[in-house]
């Protein structure tokens, strides 16, 4: 079976991500397999900054050295990576095609990459959000961001449904944007 036959039809929602023929598509699973280091560590940030949303401290100094940021401003920085780099070059995007993909059998379809590069840059909007918020001592501005985006990575890890890469199709439906080409094989 090729990338290009379905033993069932994809909904909607999904075929609309297919890859066009002529141009390279990526094996669905990477950017899931993505989400779901992504959920982990956002919930983690969201644990280890719930004890201080409410109660920042004083300085900037001391938000800044909070963990809880630090974190959420290392995942900012791989959702910037994602987003201006691609998915493919994405570090997550990386260790699947080199140690997950080879060890399993070959994806149904092939994705567009554009809606989830785009879906990087919606999660770094989110995060730098919650980046400046918790910087400028706003109560709960690094966790409800956070909370966020876990929500996105989450439903994009465990059911298949990126939200971000609907946003980006809505806005090509709503010709707002236009849809990018991809390279061809």
């Amino acid at each position: 079976m090729t990338a290009r036959e379905h033993t069932t039809p994809l909904p909607a929602s999904k075929a609309a991500l297919l890859a066009r023929p002529g141009h390279t598509g990526i094996d669905p699973r990477g950017p899931r397999f993505g989400a779901g280091i992504t959920s982990v560590l956002l919930l983690v940030t969201i644990g280890l900054s719930l004890g201080t949303a409410a109660t920042a401290p004083p300085n900037v100094a001391g938000r800044a050295t909070q963990p809880g940021f630090i974190l959420l401003a290392i995942i900012t920085v791989l959702f910037a990576w994602g987003a201006f780099a691609g998915v493919q070059k994405h570090p997550y995007g990386r260790l699947f095609a080199a140690v997950v993909r080879p060890r399993l059998a070959a994806p149904t379809h092939l994705e567009d990459p554009t809606p989830p590069t785009f879906s990087q840059g919606v999660g770094f909007i989110v995060s730098i959000a919650g980046v400046a918020l918790h910087l400028a001592g706003v109560p709960f501005g690094l966790v409800i961001p956070a909370a966020l985006a876990f929500v996105a990575a989450f439903l994009n890890s465990v059911f298949d449904y990126c939200f971000g890469c609907q946003i980006y199709l809505l806005l090509v439906r709503a010709r707002i944007l236009a849809r990018a080409p991809t390279s061809v094989s």
